[in-house]
């Protein structure tokens, strides 16, 4: 894998939390990978912050590469892809992290063998979860390297691309959604009298513990919340009250619009 040739078309958050997390898991080399960027601030910084190579010319980082990883808005690839489209070859893999976007509409638009993933925010700090799955001309070898390349920012799950939009509302969107919960549970626990500060520190690390224990255990959901829900307890009142406000319902509805939004894009 050291050998490989990466170039990163686009250098935002998601492609930094890939490169760092390549680097910092020792499977690439700085000196392998380049990013290319609109930027210059940016690219800068990814220079000076993590030692890679960087242009502002698509076709230059393409050039050469053993994988390309995509990581624009789904918006900008045909233009990107078309400022790009004589470096592009055969024998290259082409990862793509653009929501929505099919591999079969990539594999219209480059000669080479396209994979597609859906990563998610924490792989910021190495704690992501992304979703695999390979368009018509990917190997089995190509998938297994993109299980190698991400398991350096988290979980890898390998599914078929007709789930690719469902998964972009769970896990892709879904940070979003835990964000804005703990968000309420801040600002709801401020209004009961708690301090900002104190209520962030409470609530973060009550998610993240529940998380932790799910994750440990292997436990169900539904058994892990019935352990905590004594009979005429605090909790059962809690859920009982969220639940009369539809907090299931808002839960779902979020998912669908989630997915079928992401079924728009890939129109």
């Amino acid at each position: 894998m050291k050998t490989k040739r990466i170039a990163f078309v686009g250098g935002g958050n998601m492609a930094e939390a890939i490169l760092g997390g390549l680097l910092a898991g020792d499977v690439a080399l700085a000196g392998h990978i380049v990013v290319s960027d609109i930027s210059g601030d940016r690219r800068a910084w990814l220079q000076k912050e993590y030692g890679v190579d960087v242009t502002e010319d698509n076709a230059v980082a393409v050039r050469g590469a053993d994988i390309v990883v995509l990581a624009v808005k789904p918006q900008q690839v045909p233009e990107v892809l078309q400022s790009a489209r004589e470096a592009f070859a055969a024998d290259q893999l082409v990862v793509s992290i653009c929501a929505g976007l099919p591999t079969s509409s990539l594999e219209t638009q480059v000669p080479s063998r396209v994979a597609r993933v859906m990563p998610n925010l924490p792989a910021l700090v190495r704690r992501g979860v992304a979703a695999i799955c390979g368009g018509q001309r990917a190997t089995p070898a190509d998938l297994d390297l993109v299980e190698q390349l991400f398991a350096a920012t988290g979980a890898v799950v390998r599914l078929p691309e007709s789930q690719m939009n469902e998964v972009t509302a769970l896990s892709g969107s879904g940070p979003g959604f835990v964000f804005a919960f703990v968000e309420a549970l801040m600002g709801a626990a401020v209004e009961l009298g708690l301090e900002r500060a104190k209520a962030r520190t409470l609530a973060v690390q009550t998610v993240l513990g529940a998380a932790e224990l799910l994750a440990q255990t292997g436990a169900e959901p539904s058994d892990l919340r019935q352990r905590v829900c004594s009979k005429g307890g605090t909790t059962l009142a809690g859920l009982a009250a969220m639940e009369s406000k539809g907090f299931a319902d808002a839960v779902a509805a979020g998912l669908r619009a989630a997915r079928d939004r992401a079924a728009e894009l890939a129109r």
